[in-house]
């Protein structure tokens, strides 16, 4: 019988950096590491189970026997259980067999800190080597800081890899390889800046679309090897495009072989439900006041960045981590000893997972999806905040298509739907999302929440994608409304490319496409994108007509935009606003463009100024306004 071999990874300086919550880099101690030990190529193991009373290592080499290879407890009281184990290497599958101290419970679970998952519904780890990996994105590195800055363009594919474009012929995914040609090819051409993807950390569960994760530390197996992911991203960075991934610290699934009651007792969430169980999502919430589970997170945020050169972590979920009574009513949970209902161990937890993250790597970003309230979310924790780079901007995007599916016959009623976003755009460093949440679940379609006649809904589409993207804040854009897709998003089934076949649908292609190189090309919508300097009013309140203006400023007054969006079909021939100065304009873009599929109501000759004061400007510029569309003008 091979017998497990005392040996360990970790130092004392490790077991009291782990034990305190400081451990950030523990995926380089436990987990399943190939080493050679005493002369003999093996795999060492270590895994974290303080209420157990046995630990065997299970797999494909010993028959899932847990008599075989039973792994030996520290003796430093860390819980960490460690062995090295002879001739197993890569390729083997594996998991551990778990005896509690708690009445014997046997259980056996998947890694928490395995780097490769088999294949759903299958739930073994597999003893993997993930640095086996030559990168070629040195240049891409070299300038990240300056393309990831918060003074750069930031337009943001959100991409489900599941249902982005599946193999028809064999009714199959597309895997990581075939996503690095078509993917990578699809994004650049629209010129985005970069990629989101929904959650690609192993999940057991399609559809819960990768938001209830078991293997924190794999890439899903569904579409390949974690080379093959390291492939996808290097294809990325090689075309210019920034890489963010879903992160999902909130919560996680109850699945047998996860983490829940891991070592027979609330290892990784807490005990108590009020704190420990999430109610919609029927998952489990992780205990941030355990300092060992807060170096997971935390070791796991920093893996992500560490080996898989990933830009950015949008942290999904915030609201439902930093308060103690969400989703909850009254006797469900209880305050915080300040008698307030913040999760005071979970903020701490995010404000210490920012500060490590930005200290330990140039250039990245931390993007939080928090849909409350809460003061100072993409303040720097110095100055007491949570520390994230961006916030998802919710309530811009509810007002504004609550505002957008209103026939605009009403609209003139309802003006300040979609002007009251700038009364607090400034407060945080904003993202202005269209995401996967708004596209299922009977919400409709982005295209298909616009009404009026066909021209009528892509016309409105158009402008809605132009009012986005010249208002502050960086842009999210999820799968499929680039192009109007009709039908909400499916998990299970491809995007409907077969539209690409009708004109409407090309044109509305294009435009996205020509409306990210705009972006990309004008620095006055983006060097000033979270500063109120970068934005005045010139007409917020022709209720009559819908129409509202304003001017978008850089660095360069010369190179600042003014913007004109018109929310009814009715078309202005000579249409008044107020300018900062005398000179001419001319229109550099037109959502009503026949090239676009618009009327083509255009402002086709350069615009002389008036001395004459109006909207309180010094000066008058007279335009056509376009029927459902935006107009942007610049001095000439």
């Amino acid at each position: 019988m091979t017998k497990v071999k005392p040996f360990s990874l970790f130092t004392d300086f490790d077991i009291n950096l782990f034990k305190s919550g400081k451990h950030y880099n523990l995926f380089e101690k436990f987990g399943s590491h190939i080493v050679t030990f005493e002369g003999e190529e093996g795999t060492y193991f270590a895994v974290w189970a303080p209420s157990a009373k046995s630990v065997s290592v299970i797999g494909d080499f010993n028959y899932w026997n847990a008599d075989e290879h039973q792994l030996y407890v520290r003796w430093d009281s860390s819980g960490i259980w460690e062995g090295f184990i002879p001739n197993i290497g890569k390729g083997s599958l594996y998991k551990y067999a778990i005896t509690s101290n708690n009445n014997n419970i046997k259980t056996e679970k998947a890694d928490p800190y395995g780097v490769s998952c088999e294949h759903p519904p299958k739930t073994a780890s597999i003893v993997w080597d993930d640095s086996n990996y030559e990168w070629k994105d040195k240049n891409w590195m070299s300038y990240r800081k300056d393309k990831n800055g918060l003074d750069r363009p930031y337009a943001v594919y959100e991409v489900h890899l599941g249902s982005w474009m599946r193999n028809v012929e064999e009714d199959r995914f597309l895997t990581y390889k075939e996503l690095s040609k078509t993917l990578v090819d699809y994004v650049k051409d629209l010129n985005f800046t970069h990629v989101e993807f929904m959650p690609i950390m192993e999940y057991p569960y399609d559809p819960s679309w990768g938001y209830q994760i078991t293997g924190y530390f794999a890439p899903t197996s569904r579409f390949g090897t974690p080379q093959d992911f390291m492939g996808l991203i290097d294809a990325f960075h090689a075309a210019d495009i920034g890489v963010i991934l879903d992160w999902v610290p909130s919560h996680f699934p109850s699945d047998a072989h996860g983490l829940g009651n891991f070592d027979g007792s609330n290892l990784y969430e807490h005990p108590d439900p009020r704190k420990g169980y999430h109610q919609d999502w029927k998952s489990l919430i992780f205990n941030y006041e355990r300092p060992e589970v807060r170096s997971f997170l935390i070791s796991n945020a920093v893996y992500w960045l560490k080996y898989y050169h990933i830009d950015a972590l949008r942290v999904d979920a915030v609201a439902s981590i930093i308060y103690l009574d969400y989703s909850r009513e009254d006797g469900e949970w209880e305050p915080n000893i300040y008698g307030g209902n913040e999760n005071l161990a979970a903020i701490s937890f995010l404000k210490e997972c920012n500060e490590a993250i930005y200290t330990m790597f140039d250039g990245v970003q931390t993007i939080a999806e928090e849909s409350t309230a809460f003061t100072g979310v993409t303040n720097t924790v110095e100055h007491g905040g949570l520390g994230f780079g961006m916030k998802w901007m919710m309530g811009w995007m509810h007002d504004t298509l609550d505002y957008f599916k209103k026939d605009p016959i009403y609209r003139s009623y309802h003006q300040n739907g979609i002007t009251f976003s700038l009364a607090y755009a400034f407060s945080e460093h904003f993202m202005l999302p269209l995401s996967h949440d708004e596209v299922v679940y009977g919400k409709n379609s982005i295209l298909g929440r616009m009404p009026g006649d066909e021209w009528q809904r892509f016309a409105n589409l158009r402008l809605l994608l132009g009012y986005m993207y010249t208002h502050p804040g960086t842009k999210l854009l999820f799968m499929g409304t680039e192009f109007g897709q009709y039908n909400e998003w499916n998990f299970l089934t491809s995007l409907d490319w077969n539209l690409l076949e009708f004109q409407p649908h090309i044109n509305t292609k294009n435009y996205l496409k020509t409306l990210n190189t705009l972006y990309q090309n004008t620095p006055a919508l983006y060097e000033k994108g979270f500063s109120q300097d970068g934005f005045e009013w010139i007409n917020y309140d022709d209720h009559q007509n819908a129409v509202i203006s304003y001017i978008r400023k850089g660095h360069d007054v010369e190179n600042d935009l003014i913007v004109v969006c018109n929310f009814t079909p009715l078309s202005h021939k000579k249409y008044d606003i107020g300018v900062p100065r005398a000179g001419s304009l001319i229109e550099v873009f037109n959502s009503d463009s026949t090239e676009f599929g618009g009327s083509g109501v255009l402002n086709s000759k350069a615009i002389k100024t008036k001395k004459k004061a109006y909207n309180n400007k010094p000066y008058t510029a007279t335009v056509k306004v376009s029927p459902l569309a935006i107009s942007i003008f610049k001095y000439k």
